[in-house]
């Protein structure tokens, strides 16, 4: 078997990355159509106006095949954003998740960003754990109506 490997995102990632967000999201949290076109809008925007400087994405792939993703964009000038974590149910638990998470955040700090900050649902409690289990900190949480169904909106933070 071929091994996994980590490597840049390509604009010809979009449709995969938009259609695994959508299937998933929906399969999985019962989110609506509403929810893959704005990944959709993420991703326009990263590719057409990123810093290559200071942001990035990535793409985890074994034997060609797409299995997960991971970005960093600019929040500010000291803090960066992670955005579009997603791993493929089939290559979780294997340790690619903290991989994807260490390489992100490595980045971030190898380009000067002093922290990190991200949004997510308190119903990815794998990613979660990640998170916490890795240093990062909740800074906040509110119940929501978002994609068609009720979830707990999450803030997390990290100093690098």
């Amino acid at each position: 078997m071929e091994e996994i490997r980590i490597r840049a995102f390509r604009a010809t990632d979009a449709p995969w990355l938009v259609e695994q967000h959508g299937r998933l999201y929906q399969r999985d949290e019962g989110f609506d159509d509403t929810f893959a076109p704005l990944v959709e809008r993420i991703l326009a925007e990263f590719v057409a106006s990123h810093d290559p400087q200071r942001e990035r994405g990535w793409i985890a792939e074994q034997a060609g095949a797409r299995l997960g993703s991971i970005f960093c964009v600019a929040l500010d000038d000291h803090t960066a954003k992670l955005r579009l974590f997603l791993l493929l149910p089939e290559a979780r638990g294997q340790g690619l998740g903290k991989w994807l998470l260490q390489t992100c955040m490595a980045f971030a700090r190898s380009v000067g960003y002093q922290e990190m900050a991200l949004w997510t649902h308190e119903s990815h409690r794998a990613a979660c754990g990640l998170y916490r289990a890795s240093g990062w900190q909740l800074t906040g949480s509110k119940k929501v109506h978002s994609f068609g169904v009720d979830l707990v909106e999450q803030s997390w933070k990290i100093r690098l």
